[in-house]
C-alpha cells in the first residue's frame, strides 16, 4: 500500500504540473500541493529514516522557519510544496531519455564507427571524457556506470590502479564538465531558469569551459601516465583490435553510428528552435520535448510494445526509486518558499555589500562556486545544491550578466562532482573501481579541480571586467 501510494501520488504531482501549468484551476493547484505532501509522506515510510534524514531536515527546517515568520502553516503548505514543481516534473520525465539509448547497440556502434579516433592513450582519454558528456544527455549520472562497464569490457585484460586512475578520472571529469553546458541535466536547466539566462549564451559558456577542461585533463593525464611509468598506448591499441575483431561481423555498425549521432542532433534541435519559437520556460518546454521526441522515436521504429512495455517498468519500479530525489527537491522547495518569508534575501544582500566594501577586489562570482563545494562536501548532491542557492539567487537583484551566474555557480557544481565523496558520482565509481571515495576524488583530481576553478574565474572575472 504504502509503494503504490509513492507512485500514485507521484505521478499525479507529475500529471497535475502540466495541466496546472496550462489551466490554472485552484482546485488542481491545491490537489498538486497536496500530492507532493503525500509524496513526502509515503516516501518516509519506504526509506530508511538514515538515508530519509536530509529531506525530512529540510522539511522540518522549513517548518520552524515558518512558524518563526508567523506565516499561516496551511498556507506555507500549499505554496511550499509548488515551489520545486517544475523541477520535479522534469525528475519524473526526464529518466525516459535513456529508454532509447537502450534499443540499439549504439555505444559498441560508436567504438567501431571511431576506432580510428581511440588508437592512443590521449585519443582514447579524449574520446572517454567527450562520450561521457554525450551520453550524459541521455542518462544523467547513470553515464558514470554504463561508460565503466563498457571500458572494462573494452580493456577486459588491464589491471592495476594505473587503469583505474586511467577509466575513473576520464569518466568523472567528463561527467563533472557536463553539468556545465548539458541541458538535460535538471541541476543545469534550474540555473539557468532560476537567474533567466538566455539559453544559448549559457549552453556557450559553458561548452567553451568544457572544451578547456578537456585539453587541461588531457595534458593532466600525460603527466599522469608518466608518474605511473606505464605505457597505455600499446594495451589500448591490442584490446580495441580484440574488440573490432570480435564487433567485425555484426552489419549495421555504421548504421547505428550514425543514427545515434542524427538522434542527438535532433535532441538538441528541438530544444533549440522550440524554446526560439514556444513561449514556454524551458523546465516546461524540455520535459515536452522528451515525451514527444521518444514516442516519435518508437512510432518511427515500430516499436510501441517495447514502449508501453517500458512505461510499465517505468511506472512500477524507476517511481518508487525517484521518489527519495523528489522529496528531497519537495523538502528544499518548502525550505526556500519559508526563507523567503522572511527577511533572509535581504540580508544575504546587506552581507553581500558589506563584504565588498571590505574586500573589493572580491566579488559574489568568486564565492558562489566555493559554496556550492562546502555544501556538497556536505552530502548535498548538485541538484539540491542548485536548488537552494538558485532558490536564494532568483530572490536577489545581482549586478552581473546571468550568464556568468550560471557558469559560476555550476563550475562548482563540477568541482564537487570531481572532489566530494559525500555525493553519488564517486560513490558510484567508488562501488565500481573498489577504491576509496578519497582516492576517486581529492588524491586523484585535487589539482585538477583548482586549476579548473582558476581558468573559470579568469574568464569570468575579465568578462566582469571589460
Amino acid at each position: 500500500m504504502i509503494t503504490r501510494g509513492v507512485k500514485i501520488s507521484t505521478l499525479c504531482y507529475a500529471v497535475l504540473h502540466f495541466i496546472t501549468y496550462f489551466c490554472q484551476y485552484k482546485f488542481l493547484v491545491d490537489l498538486q500541493s497536496i500530492s507532493g505532501f503525500l509524496i513526502l509522506f509515503f516516501a518516509a515510510f519506504v526509506f530508511p529514516v538514515k538515508k530519509f534524514k536530509l529531506p525530512l531536515s529540510l522539511f522540518l527546517i522549513g517548518m520552524i522557519v515558518l512558524i518563526v515568520s508567523d506565516t499561516p502553516i496551511i498556507k506555507g503548505l500549499l505554496n511550499g510544496f509548488l515551489q520545486m514543481r517544475n523541477i520535479i516534473g522534469l525528475l519524473v520525465v526526464v529518466p525516459i531519455i535513456s529508454w532509447v539509448l537502450t534499443e540499439e547497440s549504439y555505444i559498441p556502434s560508436m567504438i567501431k564507427f571511431s576506432q580510428q579516433l581511440l588508437n592512443s592513450s590521449r585519443k582514447m582519454y579524449f574520446g572517454i571524457m567527450t562520450f561521457t558528456q554525450i551520453i550524459a544527455y541521455f542518462l544523467l549520472f547513470g553515464a558514470i556506470p554504463m561508460i565503466y562497464q563498457f571500458l572494462n569490457m573494452v580493456l577486459k585484460h588491464e589491471k592495476g590502479e594505473v587503469w583505474e586512475h586511467f577509466k575513473g578520472t576520464s569518466i568523472l571529469r567528463g561527467f563533472a564538465l557536463s553539468v556545465m553546458w548539458v541541458v538535460s541535466i535538471p541541476s543545469y536547466i534550474f540555473a539557468i531558469e532560476a537567474v533567466n539566462a538566455t539559453l544559448w549564451k549559457a549552453i556557450l559558456q559553458g561548452l567553451g569551459a568544457a572544451s578547456i577542461g578537456i585539453f587541461i585533463a588531457l595534458i593532466f593525464s600525460h603527466y599522469e601516465e608518466k608518474r605511473y611509468k606505464a605505457d597505455l598506448s600499446a594495451s589500448l591499441k591490442r584490446e580495441i583490435a580484440d574488440l573490432i575483431e570480435q564487433v567485425g561481423e555484426e552489419k549495421g555498425k555504421n548504421r547505428l553510428a550514425i543514427e545515434f549521432m542524427v538522434l542527438c542532433v535532433t535532441f538538441l534541435g528541438l530544444i533549440f528552435s522550440l524554446n526560439a519559437i514556444l513561449p514556454l520556460n524551458l523546465m516546461m518546454l524540455i520535459p515536452l520535448i522528451i515525451i514527444g521526441w521518444t514516442i516519435s522515436y518508437y512510432v518511427l521504429k515500430r516499436r510501441v510494445g517495447s514502449f508501453i512495455k517500458q512505461v510499465r517498468i517505468h511506472y512500477n519500479k524507476s517511481l518508487v526509486q525517484e521518489s527519495f530525489q523528489i522529496s528531497v527537491m519537495l523538502g528544499a522547495g518548502f525550505l526556500i518558499y519559508a526563507l523567503n518569508q522572511t527577511n533572509f534575501a535581504e540580508n544575504v544582500i546587506n552581507g553581500i555589500y558589506s563584504m565588498q566594501e571590505m574586500f573589493p577586489l572580491i566579488n559574489l562570482l568568486y564565492l558562489l562556486p566555493l559554496m556550492v563545494i562546502i555544501l556538497g562536501f556536505a552530502g548535498l548532491g548538485p541538484l539540491t545544491v542548485m536548488v537552494l542557492v538558485g532558490g536564494i539567487l532568483e530572490n536577489l537583484n545581482l549586478p552581473y550578466p546571468p550568464e556568468l551566474i550560471v557558469l559560476a555557480i555550476s563550475s562548482g557544481s563540477a568541482i564537487s562532482i570531481l572532489l566530494s565523496p559525500m555525493i553519488m558520482p564517486i560513490i558510484v565509481l567508488s562501488n565500481l573501481n573498489g577504491l576509496s571515495g578519497f582516492k576517486n576524488g581529492i588524491k586523484f583530481n585535487l589539482l585538477y579541480a583548482l586549476v579548473l576553478y582558476t581558468i573559470v574565474q579568469i574568464y569570468v572575472q575579465a568578462m566582469l571586467y571589460f
